[in-house]
């Protein structure tokens, strides 16, 4: 998209120059270009308390959403003098949102994109990866209620067996640590059936730190989230 950059800055001058700005004395102009080929303004809009003073920019996002929405591809803010303005941090964040990374702001060196004013910005994309791993813990089997206090201490072992002529992997978790003569022993819970090791071994990882799993030949590995205890030779891999 062609970009008159004069054409912005002479209407986010004109912006500025409808600024409300009794306090700092210091007006202020924004004008960016739709990506449909409008134009939309704001101007700071301060106020007897101090922190409720609204940024050009503020208004120039209000305006672009009342007058139907869009991204944002360019956009010029200026001071009393009409020279180039870079926007702050806050505005710098608010501008990511209705232009992203790609979003030109005028630079007296020549346009800069957002990703340079704003490296490693937060957005929806960081949003949508934790509701993502949200989800995904939902999907796993939960710690029944009864147990949930338990939940850090014990061991769960993972081990083969059979089922309906197949391998699949089974696991318990057992309530003693193993670190005092006198703890009380016992299985607090007995896990599902699992298709693969796995599987097993994380149920066994969102009730403990300590997981054991054994093979078929009895002998122990160690897939716990803690250093491997003395008596334990190797550590568990999925390979």
């Amino acid at each position: 998209m062609n970009i008159d950059w004069a054409a912005l800055r002479s209407a986010a001058i004109t912006a500025m120059e409808r600024a409300y700005a009794p306090y700092s004395k210091f007006p202020v102009g924004a004008a960016a270009l739709v990506d449909d080929g409008r134009i939309v303004v704001g101007c700071n809009v301060e106020n007897a308390s101090y922190g409720l003073g609204l940024c050009a920019e503020c208004g120039l996002v209000g305006s672009l959403q009342v007058t139907g929405g869009g991204r944002l591809v360019a956009l010029a803010c200026v001071d009393a003098d009409g020279r180039p303005l870079m926007p702050c941090g806050r505005c710098r964040q608010l501008l990511w949102e209705h232009g992203g990374s790609a979003l030109l702001i005028d630079h007296a060196s020549g346009p800069l994109p957002m990703s340079a004013l704003l490296p490693h910005a937060f957005d929806n994309e960081d949003l949508d990866r934790i509701a993502a791993e949200r989800a995904e813990q939902d999907r796993r089997p939960a710690v029944p209620a009864a147990l949930a206090l338990k939940v850090g201490s014990g061991t769960v072992f993972v081990h083969p067996d059979i089922a309906d002529g197949r391998q699949v992997w089974t696991s318990y978790w057992e309530r003693s640590s193993g670190t005092a003569d006198d703890e009380p022993a016992g299985i607090l819970e007995e896990g599902p059936i699992f298709a693969t090791a796995p599987e097993a071994v994380e149920w066994g990882r969102i009730r403990t730190p300590r997981v054991v799993v054994v093979d078929a030949q009895g002998t122990a590995s160690w897939a716990g989230d803690t250093p491997r205890p003395a008596g334990i030779e190797r550590d568990w891999s999925t390979r």
